[in-house]
């Protein structure tokens, strides 16, 4: 079982296992784009809370999944087509595949995760700077942040060395939200940085970190009080931290990537394994977090 991790504190490597190691950060991705989104916001060009031009949602409602938009995790059309090694599909006919318009559920009254409503994030983003997604994030997000190894993957040869275990035929357009990869000493500083520096305002961070509770605790996970703030899980573990960051997974590895939300211990830990069972890989976090 191939396992890559680091542990930040204070702003330090302290421990790490073969953390440069390039790999899929999977939804670890849409903490990235809620911090652009959130940067977009600081900057004044867009809100959080005022409906998106000719939609009932806001920005919150996206990055929330609070939105009524429908995921495509739920599509076994998509699941085959991916097995198959498929080609993804146009934008346009996934969207119409899941009858995207049609909202599963009033705004803001309900919550389902939705990486629809993270396509439209991206979107959002390219078309509020005039940048492709990946331009727009490392400018405003991973340069600031001292973050050198992650890209978006776009075509098939993007992934070429990247640990993608038996799914090394996987085309990362199917991550229709768009999908980073770097290494995972990256992602940890990424989120340690994030949470400590001055990218985003302590209202915005707070923001962020405001979670809707959702039930638990989490069958067969290690999430005692689950929840979801603006691009980041956030909640209790099973053993006692509070912690906020993501977990990710898709065909051959997962990734989790957490900062314990304890203000007198500064540690950020990222966790990857080559297996998507991700409940060994946020164990292995939050051990990191526990020391």
């Amino acid at each position: 079982m191939i396992e890559a991790w680091a542990l930040i504190e204070n702003g330090r490597v302290v421990k790490s296992h073969d953390a440069h190691r390039i790999v899929p950060w999977w939804s670890f991705t849409k903490t990235v784009l809620a911090a652009a989104a959130l940067v977009l916001v600081r900057d004044g060009l867009v809100t959080l809370d005022e409906p998106l031009r000719d939609k009932p949602y806001s920005l919150r409602h996206l990055l929330q999944h609070r939105s009524g938009l429908v995921n495509y995790g739920g599509l076994s059309a998509y699941h085959e087509a991916v097995e198959r090694n498929d080609d993804p599909w146009p934008v346009r006919e996934l969207l119409e595949r899941l009858d995207a318009d049609r909202l599963r559920y009033l705004v803001g009254k309900g919550w389902d995760y939705s990486n629809i409503g993270y396509l439209l994030v991206g979107q959002l983003i390219e078309t509020l700077t005039g940048e492709d997604l990946d331009a727009a994030l490392q400018r405003r997000v991973l340069k600031p942040l001292g973050i050198e190894t992650a890209r978006i993957a776009r075509e098939r040869a993007d992934l070429d060395h990247v640990a993608m275990g038996n799914a090394h035929d996987y085309h990362p357009g199917w991550v229709y939200h768009g999908l980073l990869v770097g290494s995972v000493e990256d992602a940890a500083l990424l989120l340690d940085r994030l949470m400590r520096g001055d990218l985003l305002s302590p209202e915005l961070r707070r923001d962020m970190l405001m979670p809707f509770v959702l039930p638990g605790p989490v069958p067969r996970r290690p999430w005692a009080i689950p929840g979801y703030g603006l691009g980041v899980m956030t909640g209790e573990t099973t053993g006692g931290l509070k912690v906020a960051g993501h977990t990710g997974g898709g065909p051959g590895s997962t990734v989790a990537v957490y900062r314990d939300l304890d203000p007198g211990l500064n540690r950020t830990a990222a966790f990857f394994r080559m297996s998507e069972d991700q409940t060994p890989t946020e164990e292995g976090a939050f051990a990191l977090l526990k020391g």
